[in-house]
């Protein structure tokens, strides 16, 4: 199919100062250190140079003195660190190493594209987070679990697609910052399980050697019961000798063919994937028996804390599945070997509109941990309606667990600063598929675009990486970026608004996880729930009901804990109040719901009408796409803000205060 460069389009030409003096590449590099990384800056530049300026650049390697751009390595710099800056017209790029070469032309080309001039230049950054990965649920017949964005570019009827596409998909990934990436499903099953043998391994290294010439390392979910499903054994038992053996046995196998392949994923014994708990042994059993494993090829086992017991009984008020991460592996602390990361969601449940940071952040100590963040919508849009999430991410990021006096955020943890960590990083579920512009919605792309510069550079407010993804992708025109910029910084609230109210979560349709469905979890198994009659809302996780909000350090334990002074956007996540409980805004439960709900449509009739006035500054295919995803959120908004409105409305019979229609 048909793609798209998204914001690596140099088509658009470029007027920079001091650009029309460069005239070449020269690689001060030598010979024995030059590699595909090194190759693509070069192409990169090259590329870059014919579209925007309509100019070849020439290449020298050696000694020979450089009158364009330098490429040049410096000892003594941080891994994949660049510095970038310009003496008497020439430009230099220099790093300790191939991955900080390719970073810093990406941001050269950025830096030109967004509107700077080269007199005078002075970039340098390193990157903050150590791993900077996208987790892919792409399923080996071509279908993407939770994906919304046409099928997988991996993978089709059981084989591994390696393209042109493959290539613009490394590109696109490195030029902010992705140095790691799993491409097939956590839920590993059929075709996907032999991955890591001979019937893949050839295509497997194909694979990984075009995302390592681009500082992408390849990871592959791996399945649990792979002994028994590849192996023939009678046992996926991680304590057994001959277990372990076949799993040493089949490592050698692969890092034999795939010697740069970056590692695995694992999800085990949560919703119904298997795991070491059949065999009556913990996750630090079968992490380590993995990593074990792994170990002499320098891999690393990423193993997913999304662990629940999914066949919940909905009467049961104790029981709660907000706590099922912490439960499960607080008391593994320290047991782990160092070459295990435990990837932990941003949330004790999944991926909600709103949740509070999950309290493992914090409490784990002596364990490397990985933010899971998740840029596929699942529960915020499905990529139909635009909702920025990196000013979640930043929220998140920023969140102080108290586990130090000093570097105690969610970002020092997972940095490595805390705890002098260096496997840790940030993982984001990916938004990618195969239609011609990536993601579905195109403004879905800044999610994909800002999750990897947030990565690389924390520090960035979510409007600059939302200006940069503006700018690079749709130009320069102030209008656009000024109306892009508006959509794009208001869409998670509104999203929230007209989504479930203060926290609370959960009001979907369970089948397809999209649309208004307010007991659509109530009576279910898998532990989401309201807990709403006709007096209150919320559920009690206080030390009197399920006892979750105590998991945190103080002060936050006794902040959540109080309903008088926990954050209102919280509070129903937190606590079952009336729906006459005054929160810190003077308004009571129900006229919040009312309110936010109005809100939120009309905050989407406001980016659908300043969205139309771009018609003529923005490319027709591009605004046509746009413009009908902008139309359904439209109307979906509506959709929602009726039935959550309806239902409160029949249930405690309490009027909108400010008289407004609501459909009784």
């Amino acid at each position: 199919m048909a793609f798209e460069q998204a914001w690596l389009d140099y088509s658009r030409k470029l007027s920079c100062e001091g650009a029309g003096k460069i005239a070449s590449v020269s690689i001060a590099i030598p010979e024995d250190r030059q590699d595909d990384l090194i190759g693509n800056s070069v192409t990169e530049l090259q590329r870059a140079f014919l579209g925007l300026f309509g100019r070849e650049l020439s290449v020298h390697t050696g000694t020979k003195a450089c009158d364009g751009i330098c490429l040049a390595f410096r000892e003594g710099m941080q891994a994949e660190a660049y510095h970038v800056y310009e003496d008497g017209g020439k430009i230099t790029i220099e790093a300790a190493d191939s991955s900080g070469i390719l970073y810093g032309v990406f941001a050269l080309l950025c830096h030109m594209r967004t509107g700077g001039s080269l007199s005078g230049l002075e970039l340098a950054k390193a990157p903050v987070m150590p791993m900077r990965m996208l987790n892919h649920w792409d399923n080996m017949d071509g279908s993407i679990e939770r994906g919304y964005s046409g099928e997988s570019f991996f993978f089709e009827d059981d084989e591994i697609l390696v393209n042109d596409r493959t290539v613009t998909y490394a590109r696109l990934a490195a030029s902010v910052g992705i140095n790691a990436a799993v491409i097939n499903n956590v839920n590993v099953k059929d075709a996907a399980t032999w991955l890591i043998t001979e019937r893949y391994a050839d295509k497997v290294r194909e694979l990984a050697d075009v995302f390592g010439g681009y500082g992408i390392r390849l990871y592959l979910s791996l399945n649990y019961a792979a002994p028994m499903e590849v192996g023939r054994l009678n046992s996926a038992d991680p304590l057994s000798e001959e277990v372990r053996a076949w799993w040493k046995k089949q490592m050698a196998y692969i890092f034999q063919k795939v010697p740069n392949l970056g590692g695995f994923l694992i999800k085990a014994d949560s919703e119904g994937r298997p795991g070491p708990f059949t065999y009556g042994r913990t996750h630090a059993d079968g992490a380590n028996m993995l990593a074990e494993a792994a170990l002499p090829y320098g891999a690393k086992i990423i193993w997913r804390c999304f662990v629940y017991n999914c066949q919940q009984d909905w009467r049961d008020e104790k029981t709660d599945r907000a706590r099922s991460g912490y439960d499960n592996f607080i008391g593994l602390d320290g047991q782990f070997l160092d070459n295990v990361i435990l990837q932990i969601k941003n949330g004790p449940m999944d991926f909600q509109v709103r949740e509070p940071v999950h309290p493992l952040f914090g409490r784990l100590t002596k364990t490397n941990q990985m933010l899971e963040v998740q840029i596929a919508q699942e529960y915020t849009g499905q990529q139909r309606h635009v909702c920025y999430l990196i000013p979640m991410f930043r929220e998140i990021l920023a969140f102080h667990t108290y586990v130090a006096k000093e570097h105690d955020t969610v970002e020092d943890i997972v940095s490595g600063r805390t705890f002098a960590q260096k496997n840790c990083g940030m993982a984001a579920v990916a938004n990618t598929g195969n239609d011609e512009n990536w993601t579905g919605h195109d403004m879905a792309a800044a999610n994909w675009y800002g999750f990897g510069r947030l990565a690389f550079e924390p520090e960035l407010t979510a409007e600059e990486i939302a200006k940069e993804w503006i700018r690079l992708t749709f130009g320069m025109d102030e209008e656009v970026e000024e109306t892009m910029l508006h959509i794009l910084m208001t869409s998670w609230k509104a999203y929230e608004n007209y989504n479930a109210p203060l926290g609370i979560g959960w009001m979907v349709n369970p089948n397809f996880h999209y649309g208004p469905s307010v007991d659509g979890y109530e009576y279910s198994r898998w532990g989401t729930y309201h807990r709403a009659d006709h007096l209150g809302i919320g559920v009690d996780r206080s030390g009197e009901g399920t006892g979750y909000a105590l998991l945190y350090r103080e002060p936050n334990a006794s902040v959540y804990n109080d309903k008088e002074r926990c954050p209102d956007e919280l509070i129903l996540f937190f606590h079952h109040l009336p729906y006459t409980w005054k929160l810190k805004s003077g308004k009571t439960v129900i006229q919040h719901i009312y309110d936010t709900h109005f809100e939120g449509v009309e905050m989407v009739d406001e980016m659908v009408e300043r969205f139309k006035k771009l018609q003529d500054k923005l490319p027709q295919k591009a605004y046509q796409r746009m413009l009908e995803r902008f139309l359904h959120q439209k109307e979906h908004a509506r959709e929602w803000r009726d039935q959550i409105n309806s239902y409160f409305y029949r249930k405690t019979g309490i009027a909108d205060e400010k008289g407004r229609k609501i459909y009784g």
